[in-house]
């Protein structure tokens, strides 16, 4: 009895791992940034926003902020007057816990009219494996099934060791 249930416990811790690890860092129009010119609609175009991801905006703090918004404001490109909504170091990570539609815009005046607006939709689940692509991905997955076999070879030896 116990060996099954160490092997649920170990099934358990196994099967969430690779969840964890799946998430995505989206740096808002990538090498661009977060800055006027950007068409935020485009970039965001195609992509599949999880809960769990984090949308990293960098921008220059001296002539641009973020500010979280609801759908009535975005629109409106009208800044709330909570501070507290806003993000102001030119390297904000905002990380997306809930599902439903989110939206961000430049409370600098005049930006938001000039484009610098993001509205994404965060959906349940994790997002699938990407394609191994380059050296340092095959080291991650590497890693990741040597962490697996490790684990694995541990919870066998637990096993052996309580029998006795």
């Amino acid at each position: 009895m116990a060996i099954h249930r160490s092997l649920v416990i170990f099934a358990i811790v196994a099967l969430k791992t690779p969840a964890i690890s799946l998430a995505t860092d989206f740096v808002v129009g990538d090498d661009d940034g977060w800055k006027l010119g950007i068409k935020y609609e485009d970039w965001a175009k195609g992509k599949q926003f999880f809960v769990g991801d984090t949308l990293v905006f960098k921008y220059n703090a001296t002539v641009h902020n973020v500010y979280k918004v609801k759908g009535d404001n975005f629109k409106s490109c009208t800044v709330p007057s909570n501070n507290s909504l806003g993000s102001f170091t030119g390297n904000d990570t905002i990380k997306l816990a809930t599902t439903g539609n989110k939206w961000y815009i430049c409370g600098v005046n005049g930006h938001c009219d000039g484009g610098m607006k993001l509205k994404i939709t965060v959906v349940d689940g994790t997002a699938p494996a990407p394609a191994p692509s380059a050296p340092s991905t095959l080291l991650a997955t590497n890693f990741q099934i040597f962490l697996g076999m490790i684990f694995t070879i541990t919870s066998i030896v637990i096993v052996y060791l309580l029998k006795l």
